[in-house]
């Protein structure tokens, strides 16, 4: 199979599971399948390292994005709720996910920041009122609480999109001077 069509079957099967393990109340499970989704595509990388920064950064990124929300009272999740006030692991987990496709199979979000932005701003929304129809996140206000997640991707996509172009673990490194 062609690494693009590996990549995005493996992330839509990774969030599918982690989405409805979440609503039934059993997020480790969702956790598990983001662990095998990112050890396939890091073992798929070039560069494995500027990968692995990716993901990392794609986390932080998520933790205080997704955290922000739950903060403003705008979202709330029923499970994985670690530290309260926080964004639950299996969302940070989800960035992650998400970022294993950047490179790969959504690299086309790379041509031009517009691009992502729009992509972020109708993409992001959608996702999570997938995820609040299966009953893995609730909104306050679900017109608010997706215009603000809208907004929020229309930023935050472009940025991890730049992120990536500089972590591009799926070509190959460039070999160091001795």
């Amino acid at each position: 199979m062609k690494p693009i069509i590996t990549n995005l079957v493996v992330f839509k099967i990774a969030w599918t599971v982690v989405v409805l393990s979440a609503a039934i109340g059993l997020p480790v499970f969702g956790l598990a399948a983001v662990a095998i989704a990112v050890g396939v595509h890091v073992a798929m990388s070039k560069d494995r390292q500027s990968e692995v920064l990716l993901l990392t950064t794609a986390a932080i990124m998520g933790l205080g994005w997704e955290s922000a929300l739950v903060a403003t009272g705008l979202v709330s999740y029923p499970s994985g709720n670690w530290v309260p006030g926080m964004a639950p692991y299996w969302i940070v987990s989800m960035w992650v996910l998400f970022a294993t496709t950047i490179n790969v199979g959504m690299r086309w979000l790379r041509r031009s920041v517009p691009i992502a932005v729009v992509a972020g701003a109708l993409g992001g929304p959608m996702a999570f009122f997938a995820g609040s129809s299966l009953g893995a996140v609730n909104f306050s206000s679900t017109a608010l609480a997706l215009t603000a997640i809208g907004l929020g991707w229309a930023v935050l996509l472009p940025l991890l999109v730049h992120v990536a172009r500089r972590l591009d673990g799926q070509r190959k490194p460039v070999a160091q001077a001795a």
